[in-house]
């Protein structure tokens, strides 16, 4: 009997050793549930084009879409389906109707390929799209906007450049692009590795530009060109709060990443200061990381507080803008793995992973786009 018991102990004990190692290899990486096991709830979206926005501060995630290659940027056209672009040179409509476009001379490098989407404020009206891409050039890569007109049923066409010769490189590449409440096109360009570029103000590589919608420098541009903002060092997320006052993330040299309020004419820095450095006649950032590291990318802004994507940081953001002092604070950390994209439809955040990028650690179906409520992650 006693030998019987002790046996039965034994057992008892290598399962709940079992489970607590399972436990220890789960924790701080969350399986992210499949479209199928999300119980149909990618379909919500109604045919006007809005989101159900039931509880949202307790939402649970749903997994929106999958088996995505390195998305880059999501939109949402009027009758709530999405475009995402792939970093590969695809786009992809998922909603009601699911379909992969495919964008000719795209040049997929380590942080370059297809990356920034837009529609034109008057979508509706000209179906025009704008797209932000890499493209060899000689024996190296530029960065290009590009207009299309986008129907579901005949995909892109109609291309017109919009604005070219951005310099490019393997890395630094920039790729976000926005229209703002002014309706002009806003477009931030990485230094392409060539830090002094970023000073330049009459180069690309390193701004964030202002352009009316068929390319042309706005008339109160500062430098009477393209150039909106210079000094910075590989811009990727771009937002407006409720004022109209724009803000950009930026990643910094390994640390000191930064959130920047952004200025016409001012100049941000780099790479003569970054973090707390000082310089007359150069903006430090409203708020940075630090020793740490965000690797910041999408940026979206809802009732004034800021979400942002981070890569290396392996978090969703978030800052609260009106606050005296910005301090930003990290959500799901590690739970996703890399994170790209961050958008708002109706009051709920729709953010990506980048885990097929090259720098992360793919799981089954990466990579995915999930929908969470603000209210979840503050």
């Amino acid at each position: 009997m006693k030998k019987a018991l002790l046996i039965l102990l034994c057992i008892v004990g290598v399962g709940v050793i079992g489970v607590l190692i399972v436990a220890s290899v789960l924790k701080g990486n969350r399986r992210i549930p499949s479209v199928a096991e999300s119980n149909g709830q990618t379909t919500q979206t109604s045919t006007n084009g809005t989101s159900p926005r039931n509880n949202q501060d307790s939402a649970e995630p749903v997994t929106i879409a999958e088996n995505l290659r390195v998305p880059w940027e999501i939109v949402f056209l009027p009758n709530g389906n999405m475009l995402i672009t792939e970093r590969p040179g695809n786009v992809r409509l998922v909603g009601q109707t699911s379909k992969t476009f495919k964008i000719e001379g795209v040049t997929e490098t380590s942080e370059g390929g297809l990356l920034g989407m837009a529609l034109h404020p008057k979508f509706e009206e000209n179906q025009f799209v704008y797209l932000y891409k890499t493209v060899s050039m000689g024996k190296g890569v530029e960065n290009k906007v590009e207009r299309y007109r986008f129907s579901e049923a005949d995909g892109f066409t109609d291309r017109v450049v919009i604005i070219d010769h951005i310099p490019g490189a393997s890395n630094h590449d920039g790729g976000r692009i926005a229209f703002g409440p002014d309706g002009y096109l806003y477009i931030t360009t990485g230094d392409a590795a060539r830090e002094q570029l970023a000073q330049d103000k009459t180069s690309l590589a390193g701004k964030i530009l202002r352009v009316d919608e068929d390319g042309k420098p706005t008339s109160d541009n500062p430098f009477g060109n393209e150039v909106y903002s210079y000094g910075h060092r590989n811009p990727q997320g771009l937002a407006w709060d409720s004022k109209g006052q724009l803000w950009a993330t930026e990643h910094g040299p390994s640390a000191r990443d930064e959130l920047n309020r952004v200025e016409k004419g001012k100049n941000y820095g780099w790479p003569t200061i970054t973090g707390d450095g000082s310089r007359r006649g150069m903006e430090r950032p409203v708020a940075h990381s630090g020793t740490d590291t965000w690797a910041p990318s999408g940026l979206a802004i809802v009732d004034d507080v800021a979400y942002f994507a981070g890569l290396r940081g392996r978090a969703l953001f978030s800052a609260r803008l009106t606050d005296a002092k910005v301090v930003p604070q990290a959500h799901l950390k590690g739970e996703y793995g890399r994170i790209r994209i961050v958008r708002e439809r109706d009051g709920l955040l729709y953010f990506s992973t980048s885990n097929r990028d090259g720098r992360g650690v793919p799981q089954k179906g990466s990579d995915f786009v999930i929908r969470i409520a603000p209210g979840a992650v503050r």
